[in-house]
């Protein structure tokens, strides 16, 4: 799951129009934002096999700590602690918290079953969805194209940068989807660590676009647009 991830994060800024978008994306893709950095310290571990299934070529062989649904909750109280502290928004709070875990629970459907619930003996689990590579397009795109419909009818664009930039990071998330589809596997496992770090520049425009843009008419006010988690950017 890439796209879907971004599709819920969307969607959830219609629920606490004070979180920064780029908050949100970075609470649902937290796994998958820490995983590349853990492959190159070689404590999780993956291996590139042509046609693992329909969808992409990696077989994922240990990853306890970013994608266990343990390590996940874990993430999202810890994540959620931090946003409490620097936001005082309790509500936001819990929402970033609960973004963590749904990674888990979205990678679930498409996974063979190779995640843990918890670290060390656990039971694996995936519905594998991914041998099925139409019906998961479907899903992402689906997930993605609610999550953004949900955000652009509660907010509106305050000049270019919200308007052209959100369309800009849209184009980003669809071709990098699509490339991870359609490349050559991956030449080797500290190649897929290294352009792993690429996932953080999506959360960093997340939070440039989401500074651009505010609450529509009879939407709620947004409150805060400046990033909890990053440098203002304007």
């Amino acid at each position: 799951m890439f796209l879907g991830h971004f599709g819920v994060a969307l969607g959830a800024k219609t629920q606490q129009p004070r979180v920064s978008l780029g908050t949100l994306f970075l609470a649902a893709q937290l796994a998958d934002l820490v995983w590349p950095t853990l492959l190159l310290l070689g404590v999780e571990r993956v291996n590139i096999v042509p046609h693992a299934t329909a969808a992409n070529v990696l077989d994922f062989v240990h990853y306890p700590f970013t994608h266990s649904l343990l390590g996940e909750m874990v993430g999202g109280l810890l994540l959620g602690l931090i946003y409490w502290l620097v936001r005082r928004n309790a509500k936001g709070a819990l929402l970033v918290g609960l973004l963590v875990p749904s990674h888990w629970l979205l990678d679930l459907v498409v996974h063979q079953p190779d995640l843990p619930l918890f670290p060390g003996a656990s039971p694996l689990l995936g519905w594998g969805l991914w041998n099925h590579l139409a019906i998961t397009q479907v899903v992402e795109f689906a997930l993605l194209g609610t999550g953004l419909w949900l955000y652009v009818r509660r907010t509106r664009a305050r000049n270019g940068v919200g308007r052209y930039g959100l369309l800009g990071l849209m184009v980003f998330l669809v071709l990098s989807h699509l490339a991870s589809i359609f490349s050559p596997p991956p030449a080797s496992v500290a190649l897929i660590g290294w352009g792993g770090q690429l996932l953080w520049l999506p959360v960093l425009l997340a939070y440039w676009v989401d500074r651009n843009r505010e609450a529509a008419a009879g939407a709620p006010a947004t409150g805060e647009t400046r990033p909890a988690f990053a440098p203002s950017i304007s």
